[in-house]
């Protein structure tokens, strides 16, 4: 059983995840690589708007998505928004990155060696780590304009949807770790974290929610 508290401090997890930008024409978006096909259903959302002209769909495969996603989660994601009504020329697949770190780093190499300008670019991503991917970002490729886009839904929706609730609050509790232990290694920007969420991490941390944790980190 998910005690209340616990409900209580994953839905403060989630609220701090999102970044609550509004979308904005953009140069590009960049599809972040998972098990979740929403992340391209949002893409195809955005681009059918006239958000952006291209998308890059960037993942290879994880031990969460090898079986579901055999060519790759970009692979997967292209063939998802073409099935959409995406025109192929619009995508590009970046095949090889296994974090997001990576996602970034071979997403801008690609365009460049495509000859795409970018200076603002759509980050799609699931809703919980909308925070995580763009503060990576902004390190990484700090010259381009980030907005932050998920699947709008609620915490409960996103449960409802995955279907294992101790497994969405692994996976916060997991995101939120990074945002503070990543900075002090160079891979992601600094971001303060108010009081009450480093709170609820750390009670969910003690109460058992760790399988997505850093095991090398005391964070």
């Amino acid at each position: 059983m998910i005690s209340t508290q616990a409900w209580a401090d994953a839905q403060r997890l989630w609220d701090f995840q999102q970044m609550g930008h509004e979308p904005s024409p953009c140069s590009v978006a960049v599809g972040l690589g998972s098990h979740d096909l929403g992340v391209a259903d949002t893409t195809v959302d955005l681009y059918r708007r006239g958000m952006m002209p291209v998308i890059v769909f960037t993942g290879a495969t994880s031990r969460t998505t090898r079986e579901r996603m055999p060519r790759g989660e970009a692979e997967h994601y292209r063939e998802r928004a073409i099935e959409l009504g995406v025109p192929s020329d619009a995508i590009l697949v970046e095949p090889r990155a296994r974090n997001t770190g990576e996602n970034i780093r071979f997403s801008r190499a690609l365009l460049e060696e495509r000859g795409v300008p970018v200076s603002s670019a759509l980050l799609v991503s699931k809703p919980y780590e909308e925070r995580r991917a763009y503060a990576t970002a902004r390190k990484l490729w700090p010259e381009v304009e980030w907005v932050s886009a998920s699947t709008p839904m609620a915490f409960a929706e996103y449960v409802d949807a995955i279907g294992d609730p101790h497994l969405v609050i692994d996976m916060l509790v997991g995101a939120q770790q990074r945002l503070m232990v990543y900075p002090r290694q160079g891979f992601m920007i600094e971001q303060a974290v108010p009081e009450n969420v480093a709170a609820a991490y750390e009670r969910l941390r003690t109460s058992g929610f760790t399988s997505r944790l850093l095991a090398d980190s005391m964070t």
